[in-house]
C-alpha cells in the first residue's frame, strides 16, 4: 500500500472510553520538570510515563535537523516550545552520517545530532530519539543506506541477514556511544528511544526488534524503548515487543484504548499524529489536514502524542524518498519542500493552525507558553534570466564503461541516484521499448531529443515503455539515454528499489547489448570542473548559470515556474529537484547559505536549450498568504 494510506483518515473519531482509567493519568498532578542537567529517572508506571517517579505526559513535536538548516535549529525548537509542547522528537536517518561502509560523519553541518540535541537541552525541551535503523519518513530508502542494495541478495529489515544485521550493529555501536551521555539517567534530554519504526506494516518478527533492542542494551543505552505502528497492521502482524511503550499513529482515542491489549502496563500513546501530510510530484495541490479536535480529544482522555510534523523542513539535495503501491506500480516521488503543512512552515512561519494547536494545548495545560521567537530574517532579489553555461554532453566524465547491457546503478556503479548516460549505435529506426525505468528516460538520437519514459504516472507523461526512433539516418545513427532518478522507495515491500535502466532494452524486439555508459553522481567534484559551451545548445541536459544580488542573507523562495525539470543549486548548495508538473514551483534557500551581494545560482535542466527566468518569492506556494505573527508575538 502507499504510506501509511489508511491513516490519512487518522483521528476521525469523537471522543470515546474517556474517563475509564485507560488514559495515561488522567487525575493527579503531572510533572512539569524540563531538563537542567541533572540525573533524572523516566521510565514507565501503571500505563503512564513516569519522571522522577511522578506522571509525565509526553507533549511531543516532530522535527528533523537533517532538513534544517543548522543556524536555524535553535529557531525552530523555540518554535516549538512557544507552541506549548515539553518534548522534540527527531529520526536519525542512517543513511545521512554514513554514505559508504564504516564511513560515519556525526560532526559536520546538520549531520551534528548531539549539537542539536544539547540545543534542546538549552530551550528547555525533552527529546524523544527515532534512531531507526529504518525510519521511513519520505526519506529515500526509508533511512536505510543505498549502498546495501549492492549486493542484490542483500534482505532488509530482518535478522535472516547476516550483511545486514552486521550493517546495523556497526551503525548502532556508532551512535550509541554519543548518545549514552544524553540519556536523561546521565543528566541530558533523551527520554526513551524508538526500536525501528512501524514494523509491523512490514513483518511480524518480533526477535528482530528485540535483536535491535539488544544491541542498544549492549551499548549502554538501557531504555526506556518504544515503539510506533498503525493500529490495523499491529492488530494483523503483532510485532510489539513486551516492556517497550506503544506508539499508535494516526490513532483515535478509541484505538488508543485498544492498545492497553498489546502493551499491558506499558504506557499507550499517540506515536503520530497527523497536523499535515506529504504531497508527491504531479499531485494537484499541496496536502492539509487539521489536528485541532482530534488533539483535543487526546490530551482530554489523557494521553501523550507526538505530532509529526510540528516543523517538517526541507528535503535538500536527494533526500526525499518516494512511494508506491505493494506491486510497485503507481510510483510517487515526494517532492523537495517537506512543508508537509506543518503547524510551523517550511521557513519557520506559525500558520493558522499552529495558534489553534497552541490554544488547544494551552486548555489542556492550564501554562501560558512562551512568547514566539523573532523570525528569522528574509530576503529578495531582483528577478534574473539564467543563461545557458555547459552542457552534460560535453563533461562525460572519463572512459565509457562498456556493458552487455544496462542495469541497476548501485550494482554497475556503486552509485545512489544521479544520472547516468547510455550510448549505444544503431542500424535503423524502430521502436525502442526501455523496461523498468527507475525513474524518468530522455531519449535522444542524433543529438536531438525523441522521447521520454516516465514512471511517474501523469497525463503530460508518456504512459508507456516505447519510443519511437524516426529521425535515424540511412547509415544509422547514434541513440543516447539520460536516466534520471528519484529517492528510493521508504515505505512498504518495494523498499530498497534498485535506480537506473534496469531493462530490458530492445529496439525491434531485438535486445541492445554492449552498450557505453557514463554515470553521474551530481558531486561537487564534477560540477567545479565543468567545461563551458563553445556554441549554444542544440538539447537539454544544460547547465544554467545566474547571479543574484542580495543586500542581506535572509530566507527566500527561489521561483522556476517558467523551468522543466532538473536541479537547483545556490552557491554549491544542491537545495533539491525541481519539475514542472508540480504542485512545487518554488524551492527554499535558507538565508544562511547565501552571501550579502553576489550569489550564484545554478540550474541543470533536462530539457530546456534557451534560459528563462529565476525570480525571488515569499511562500511555498503562489497563493499562500503570509501567515508569520509579528516578531515576538504572543498570539
Amino acid at each position: 500500500m502507499q504510506r501509511r494510506q489508511f491513516l490519512a483518515l487518522s483521528l476521525l473519531t469523537p471522543l470515546a472510553f474517556a474517563g475509564r482509567g485507560w488514559a495515561a493519568s488522567t487525575g493527579g498532578r503531572v510533572s512539569a520538570v524540563a531538563p537542567d542537567g541533572k540525573k533524572h529517572a523516566f521510565g514507565f508506571g501503571r500505563r503512564q510515563f513516569l519522571l522522577d517517579g511522578r506522571p509525565f505526559r509526553v507533549h511531543s513535536g516532530e522535527m528533523h535537523p537533517a532538513r534544517i538548516a543548522r543556524e536555524h535549529w535553535r529557531h525552530r525548537i523555540r518554535m516549538a516550545r512557544a507552541m506549548g509542547l515539553n518534548t522534540v522528537a527527531l529520526y536519525v536517518m542512517w543513511n545521512h552520517h554514513e554514505r559508504e561502509p564504516g564511513v560515519f560523519d556525526f560532526s559536520s553541518d546538520n549531520r551534528d545530532i548531539v549539537a542539536f540535541i544539547r540545543l534542546c537541552a538549552e530551550e528547555g525541551m525533552w527529546v524523544y530519539l527515532r534512531p531507526g535503523p529504518y525510519i521511513c519518513g519520505e526519506w529515500t530508502n526509508g533511512g536505510l543506506p543505498a549502498w546495501l542494495l549492492r549486493d542484490p541478495d542483500t534482505r532488509l529489515r530482518t535478522r535472516d541477514d547476516p550483511r545486514y544485521m552486521a550493517a546495523v550493529s556497526r551503525y548502532i555501536s556508532a551512535l550509541a556511544p554519543r548518545i549514552a551521555p544524553l540519556m536523561v539517567g546521565a543528566g541530558g534530554p533523551v527520554l526513551m528511544l524508538q526500536i525501528e519504526n512501524e514494523y509491523s506494516m512490514f513483518a511480524d518478527d518480533v526477535g528482530y526488534l528485540d535483536a535491535l533492542r539488544d544491541l542498544w542494551r549492549g551499548h549502554g543505552i538501557d531504555g526506556p524503548f518504544s515503539v510506533s505502528d498503525g493500529w490495523k497492521d499491529l492488530q494483523r502482524r503483532k510485532a510489539y515487543p513486551e516492556g517497550t511503550a506503544l506508539g499508535l499513529d494516526g490513532a483515535d482515542v478509541a484505538e488508543l484504548v485498544k492498545g492497553r491489549g498489546f502493551a499491558g502496563e506499558s504506557p499507550v500513546w499517540l506515536g503520530e499524529g497527523y497536523p499535515g501530510w506529504l504531497t508527491h510530484w504531479g499531485e494537484p495541490g499541496f496536502a492539509e489536514k487539521d489536528l485541532v479536535e482530534p488533539l483535543r480529544r487526546v490530551m482530554q482522555a489523557g494521553y501523550s502524542f507526538n505530532l509529526y510534523v510540528v516543523h517538517g523542513g526541507s528535503n535538500f539535495g536527494l533526500t526525499a524518498g518516494s512511494n508506491a503501491e505493494d506491486d510497485g506500480s503507481q510510483f510517487q516521488p515526494v517532492i523537495t519542500s517537506y512543508d508537509y503543512g506543518a503547524p510551523i512552515d517550511e521557513r519557520g512561519s506559525a500558520t493558522p493552525q499552529y495558534h489553534r494547536l497552541r490554544e488547544v494545548i494551552r486548555q489542556a495545560t492550564k501554562v501560558d507558553p512562551p512568547a514566539l521567537p523573532l523570525a528569522p530574517p528574509t530576503a529578495t532579489f531582483a528577478t534574473v534570466t539564467a543563461q545557458p553555461f555547459a552542457s552534460l554532453w560535453d563533461n562525460l566524465p572519463g572512459e565509457a564503461v562498456t556493458l552487455p547491457s544496462p542495469g541497476p546503478n548501485e550494482i554497475l556503479f556503486g552509485q545512489d541516484q544521479g544520472l547516468v548516460v547510455y550510448r549505444k549505435r544503431i542500424a535503423s529506426a524502430g521502436v525502442l521499448r526501455l523496461e523498468n525505468v527507475r525513474d524518468y528516460a530522455v531519449v535522444h538520437v542524433e543529438g536531438r531529443e525523441a522521447g521520454v519514459v516516465s514512471r511517474v504516472v501523469h497525463a503530460s507523461l508518456n504512459p508507456g515503455p516505447d519510443v519511437t526512433l524516426a529521425a535515424v539516418p540511412p547509415a544509422g545513427g547514434v541513440l543516447e539515454i539520460l536516466v534520471d532518478t528519484f529517492g528510493h522507495i521508504n515505505f512498504g515491500p518495494r523498499l530498497g528499489d534498485h535506480k537506473g535502466l534496469i531493462g530490458p532494452v530492445s529496439l525491434d524486439g531485438m535486445p541492445l547489448h554492449d552498450v557505453q555508459a557514463w554515470p553521474l553522481p551530481l558531486d561537487d567534484a564534477w560540477l567545479r570542473g565543468l567545461r563551458p559551451l563553445q556554441s549554444p545548445p542544440r538539447r537539454g541536459g544544460v547547465f544554467f548559470r545566474a547571479t543574484v544580488a542580495v543586500e542581506a542573507p535572509g530566507d527566500v523562495y527561489i521561483d522556476v515556474t517558467r523551468w522543466a525539470k532538473g536541479y537547483l543549486w545556490v552557491n554549491g548548495h544542491l537545495l533539491g529537484r525541481y519539475w514542472n508538473i508540480g504542485p512545487q514551483q518554488r524551492l527554499f534557500c535558507p538565508g544562511p547559505w547565501l552571501n550579502a551581494g553576489a550569489n550564484e545560482v545554478l540550474l541543470l535542466d533536462l530539457h530546456r536549450t534557451e534560459g528563462a527566468a529565476v525570480a525571488a518569492a515569499t511562500s511555498l506556494a503562489a497563493t499562500a498568504p503570509l501567515t508569520q505573527s509579528p516578531a515576538g508575538s504572543t498570539a
